[in-house]
């Protein structure tokens, strides 16, 4: 089954953002003074929110590696040094050796995923799993679940990069577990995340298995994240999971050959676009949106057989493209072009068919 190119919107990850501030007062100032972002960019960042779960834009990447360096050298074993200046003692302060790691296991995969680096998501994922061997469930459950989040989310990261199931069978387990005490009675913002990233993970997963019932609990775990999220206070997540929701429907609905899914994916996608111009944010997120709905569409009239609807889908990704150029990725400009060409010829085979 070959699946259709469609695009994920990913939220900012806030253990990412907590492990950098958490980390920083390790740097010396002319290190720490790098991490404030540039924000006299002239140029709109068309890849924002879209690069993968590693998102967060309120530090500077450049410090990543600096970030790197220190957490792993006040792990280093003094007695491997025989320096004791600022080591963490595992012995001494099992916590704080625990939320260390924690923090260059973040460190770690936001390096990966900007290097496209197996080897760094493999080493979070060592990190967040020596973590867990301090974090219990009974003794320290918040952070034992945020630790079992992080997991998740360098295990989902790993699988979508190698295109391997194992690492995303880890990464439902991982946020499985985390649910156990995110409850949504209990932390409801962090039970929304988890919903939502569990979502992308059954997604990746499905579409790895081609299994239509990976497909169809992603789209579960995303329309439980829905119920609570709302566009005051979540305007980019709530854009983020009614596209990523339609995404999951619209691979559903190709595996399944199924029209009602597919207009079910348009909708989501439609609901996507509207909370993304509602709230103003950035002009390229509303254009993904738009993308992927006429992708979906493009889908149902090659299945349906649908002239009106391909003369329709011609004309929208002409506009498009004739509109939208700046803020359109460069792979994802020539999937318009490819998408354009393809509506305009099941129109042309429909309308020798009907002549």
């Amino acid at each position: 089954m070959n699946y259709s190119t469609n695009y994920m919107i990913f939220p900012p990850n806030k253990a990412l953002e907590r492990a950098i501030a958490n980390s920083i007062g390790m740097l010396s100032a002319e290190l720490a003074a790098a991490a404030v972002p540039d924000t006299k960019v002239a140029v709109a960042d068309n890849f924002r929110y879209t690069r993968g779960n590693y998102e967060q834009h309120r530090f500077s990447s450049r410090i990543y590696e600096s970030l790197r360096e220190a957490l792993e050298a006040a792990l280093t074993d003094a007695t491997d040094t025989g320096d004791l200046a600022a080591k963490i003692s595992r012995a001494r302060e099992p916590l704080v050796w625990a939320e260390t790691q924690n923090n260059l296991g973040n460190i770690l995969a936001a390096l990966g995923q900007q290097r496209r680096d197996a080897t760094l998501f493999e080493r979070a994922i060592q990190c967040f799993s020596k973590a867990l061997e301090e974090y219990t469930q009974e003794s320290a459950p918040q952070e034992w679940a945020a630790t079992q989040y992080n997991l998740g989310t360098a295990n989902q990261a790993l699988g979508r990069l190698l295109e391997a199931t194992q690492p995303l069978k880890g990464a439902v387990d991982a946020y499985t577990n985390a649910l156990l005490v995110w409850t949504r009675e209990k932390s409801l913002e962090n039970w929304l995340y988890s919903m939502h990233q569990l979502g992308a993970t059954l997604h990746t997963f499905g579409k790895l298995l081609k299994g239509n019932r990976q497909f169809q609990k992603s789209v579960v775990a995303y329309k439980n994240a829905l119920a609570v999220l709302d566009a005051d206070n979540y305007a980019l997540e709530l854009t983020a999971t009614h596209n990523n929701r339609a995404v999951a429907l619209h691979h559903l609905g190709e595996s399944e050959e199924n029209p009602d899914r597919l207009k079910e994916a348009i909708n989501s996608y439609e609901l996507a676009w509207t909370v993304s111009m509602e709230q103003q944010l950035p002009i390229h997120v509303a254009v993904i949106c738009r993308v992927n709905k006429a992708t979906a569409q493009n889908v149902l009239a090659q299945l349906t057989n649908d002239a009106l609807l391909a003369e329709e889908i011609a004309d929208e990704f002409e506009v498009i493209l004739e509109c939208f150029p700046h803020a359109l990725q460069p792979l994802c400009l020539k999937h318009c072009e490819e998408q354009l060409k393809m509506a305009q010829a099941q129109l042309q085979v429909i309308n020798s068919q009907v002549g």
